[in-house]
């Protein structure tokens, strides 16, 4: 169940609107597929799951709002920073100030930390599982396709490269296309969600996803 009993409803807005305050300010300058816009799709999923699997919503989406704060750093150091990792840090002061137990301020870091595809951190919490699968599910389906080709267009890759497989291609290349992160990650998305209402939403967005890239490949070859 939803455990912010402790706050009345005007408290819990307020706590929210202050980690929502803190966190838009990390994304001034941000590159538009990890741009404050992500954030706030993965915050609504996260209010749309979060009460389906009995997630703490204060915890939940004061996390949410802070997951990507460190995703600049990643970028501009072309992946060598770990954004999970510098967004907890970056996040520790803000966190430290909320008027929530030790617990629940802990729990808010660890789903910082944990919520990462490619990070070696396992989520142990109900919120942390609900933001790792919110943040997945904005990068499948209709919206994860575009945000791959928004990427691969920040980084200057081109549309689609068929000389080379897209796994032996490297991340922030030419090669680092749309359909390279379909290949590499997006279509593994779906195996790795860890709620069931988010593995109901993954499937209809995994279809869709399948479906766009298989015409994508067929429109690029020219038989369609």
């Amino acid at each position: 169940m939803d455990m912010t009993s402790n706050l009345e409803p005007a408290e819990a807005d307020e706590v929210l609107g202050a980690v929502c305050t803190a966190a838009r300010s990390h994304f001034c300058g941000a590159r538009g597929s990890h741009a404050w816009d992500h954030t706030r799709r993965v915050s609504r999923l996260c209010e749309r799951i979060g009460p389906v699997e009995g997630a703490d919503r204060v915890v939940l989406v004061a996390a949410a709002f802070l997951h990507d704060i460190g995703r600049s750093c990643q970028d501009a150091s072309s992946g060598a920073v770990c954004h999970a990792e510098r967004g907890e840090a970056l996040a520790r002061p803000v966190v430290s100030a909320l008027p929530l137990s030790a617990a629940r301020r802990d729990n808010i870091l660890h789903c910082i930390r944990a919520h990462r595809f490619r990070g070696d951190q396992v989520p142990a919490t109900v919120e942390a599982r609900v933001l790792f699968d919110a943040d997945k599910l904005d990068a499948i389906g209709a919206v994860g396709v575009a945000r791959a080709f928004l990427f691969a267009g920040e980084v200057g890759a081109r549309l689609h490269n068929p000389d080379i497989a897209p796994e032996a291609s490297l991340p922030y290349t030419a090669d680092d296309t749309g359909y390279r992160e379909f290949r590499v990650k997006l279509v593994r998305i779906r195996d790795r969600i860890l709620t069931a209402e988010g593995r109901r939403l993954a499937d209809e967005r995994h279809r869709f996803m399948e479906a766009f890239f298989e015409r994508f490949l067929e429109e690029y070859d020219g038989k369609h």
